[in-house]
């Protein structure tokens, strides 16, 4: 018993190098070569922000919370990039360590966590700096209740390691999927409440609003800035459930079909 401990724990801690070498191969390839490249990872959101606040604020009197365009926005897009560039970067990690995985120590779980924890610090050094600056320029009122925006933020990461894992499957077995995937998902935005809020959505159609899991993501994270605003459509074990289900499918595939993936 003593000696079958004592492998997993040298199994666990083989794994956990691996995953940690895998990181630093992350860093040093994705965000090591030039300063750029930490720039364009900040300036996509800040540019989306910027753009939806300068449109919108010709546009209306007020946001639907508060009374600032760009805190409103910022709430509600950069929860929606956190999934949406972890579960691009999650899709892609074969892909990105393909070389490595003709090592048996590589697991594909390795390749997954690996670019999941360095993006996710990352998008959330990314996060804190857009807010910290927008609070920083204008007089918000809005009031920080870090529980709801660090469970938003969960919520979106747990989604896109779901979401990616399947896709890792999917992109290689199911022709064209990558393709289509990316036409499918384009009107995210628009129907993942960042623009607005649930309620500002007609009753009778909130329903189908609210099958988007995302939709109870964003209304998480700006729960986190407006007290006042309850949110209470918000369904945290339905966006987990939906997550982690996309996630065990995914790796069931990826395991089941293990040796044509490597190859």
């Amino acid at each position: 018993m003593k000696s079958q401990a004592l492998g997993i724990q040298k199994q666990r801690f083989a794994s956990a190098r691996t995953i940690l070498s895998l990181m630093l191969r992350e860093m040093a390839t994705s965000y090591g070569k030039s300063p750029s490249d930490f720039f364009w990872a900040v300036a996509e959101p800040v540019l989306s922000i910027a753009l939806l606040t300068f449109v919108f604020s010709l546009a209306l009197k007020s946001p639907s919370l508060g009374s600032n365009f760009a805190i409103f926005y910022a709430s509600g897009y950069l929860p929606f990039y956190v999934y949406s560039q972890v579960q691009l970067k999650i899709a892609n990690s074969l892909s990105f360590s393909k070389r490595l995985l003709s090592y048996s120590r590589v697991k594909f779980t390795d390749a997954i966590f690996a670019r999941l924890f360095v993006n996710l610090a990352i998008l959330v050094t990314v996060f804190y700096f857009l807010i910290t600056a927008i609070e920083w320029l204008y007089v918000t009122h809005t009031v920080h209740q870090y529980e709801y925006m660090i469970l938003g933020v969960l919520m979106a990461t747990i989604m896109g390691l779901g979401v990616g894992t399947l896709n890792i499957f999917l992109f290689v077995y199911v022709p064209n999927w990558e393709n289509l995937w990316r036409i499918v998902t384009r009107p995210l935005v628009f129907l993942s409440a960042v623009l607005y809020i649930v309620e500002d959505v007609p009753s009778e159609y909130q329903k189908y609003l609210l099958i988007n899991p995302l939709t109870h993501v964003t209304g998480m994270v700006r729960k986190g800035f407006y007290p006042t605003y309850t949110a209470d459509h918000i369904s945290v074990s339905y966006v987990m459930g939906f997550g982690l289900t996309c996630f065990a499918v995914g790796l069931f595939f990826l395991f089941l079909f293990r040796k044509q993936m490597r190859s």
